[in-house]
């Protein structure tokens, strides 16, 4: 009783509440983005700032250019070369559709069927990049060169008829073509269709497969209402990067190609490096670009799917 009337002992008085420890390298994640934003201004957001004040300057290279805000420079250029600007749109829409065709199943079989031999084959994908871009456009006017076996195989199963018909390709001659053209963007550009979907498809979880299979659904089935859905990431990211670039390339169009088959950016480096007309060439690369967002804009919408790998 004499313990349970006892008076506790006192309190120790309360403790002055503290302010939190203020978190250390808060600003870290801010510096070690700095040197890639620093990259960004200096060698994008500047020329870019400088190429749209070119494309509304007048003058000449003797007198030199002033900013006169002449923006009659764009309607000039587009309605000068606006047949340029759908053939690129052509071509870099061929190509993707045929590195479409041809990766998705090399994309599929990397994933699902490869096995062992992955390894090997997304070497054998990427060894393209192992060469020049330059070397590897040069190689295809070896392989179609006139009286060679491409082009001969072609003419056996009557292949160039069609193609003739279709106005690609001129009787038994591919190389200054579109169809050459297209050859060209389609092989230089399917690594960069083939990747982004083989990433997509290693992701799908296996056990869907197999539930589809337990309800009874046909392959066929499995890959119209699994597999293509849940691949739509890769579809979209490989086909932006292989229609951006190719609508832009210049390269294939000028080896492989002719005067017929010019393309935008054949264009745009005739008048930057040769007529010397720095304006207008400003003025169709600004084109260009903004052909291209909107482009993008619309399809990505379309596509009903923002996870891009």
């Amino acid at each position: 009783m004499a313990t349970l009337t006892e008076a506790p002992p006192p309190l120790s008085p309360t403790a002055p509440a503290t302010k939190p420890p203020r978190k250390r390298g808060r600003l870290t994640p801010y510096w070690l983005l700095l040197p890639g934003l620093l990259w960004l201004v200096v060698f994008f957001a500047l020329p870019m700032i400088y190429q749209a004040s070119t494309s509304v300057q007048t003058g000449s290279l003797e007198q030199g250019y002033k900013v006169t805000w002449h923006l009659a420079t764009y309607w000039d250029a587009l309605t000068e070369y606006w047949p340029q600007f759908l053939r690129s749109v052509l071509y870099a829409g061929a190509a993707t559709v045929l590195c479409l065709v041809l990766g998705y199943p090399l994309a599929y079989l990397i994933a699902f069927r490869a096995g062992r031999w992955r390894n090997l084959i997304m070497i054998l994908v990427i060894a393209p990049f192992f060469t020049s871009f330059l070397i590897r456009t040069l190689a295809w006017k070896t392989i179609l060169a006139d009286g060679g076996p491409v082009v001969g195989a072609l003419n056996t199963l009557h292949v160039l008829d069609v193609t003739s018909w279709l106005g690609w390709t001129a009787g038994d001659r591919v190389l200054a073509t579109p169809l050459a053209v297209v050859c060209g963007l389609t092989y230089n550009f399917l690594p960069f269709m083939v990747l982004p979907l083989y990433t997509s498809l290693e992701r799908i979880d296996g056990r869907l497969h197999e539930a589809a299979g337990d309800l009874y659904a046909k392959p066929s089935t499995t890959f119209r209402r699994v597999t293509f859905p849940l691949s739509m990431p890769g579809v979209v990211s490989g086909t932006l990067l292989t229609f951006i670039p190719a609508a832009g390339d210049y390269v294939n169009a000028e080896l492989l190609g002719s005067t017929d088959t010019r393309m935008i950016g054949n264009v745009i480096q005739t008048q930057f490096l040769r007529v010397l007309d720095y304006p207008t060439a400003a003025a169709l690369s600004f084109i260009l670009m903004a052909a291209i967002l909107l482009m993008v804009t619309f399809y990505i919408r379309r596509s009903g799917t923002e996870d891009l790998v």
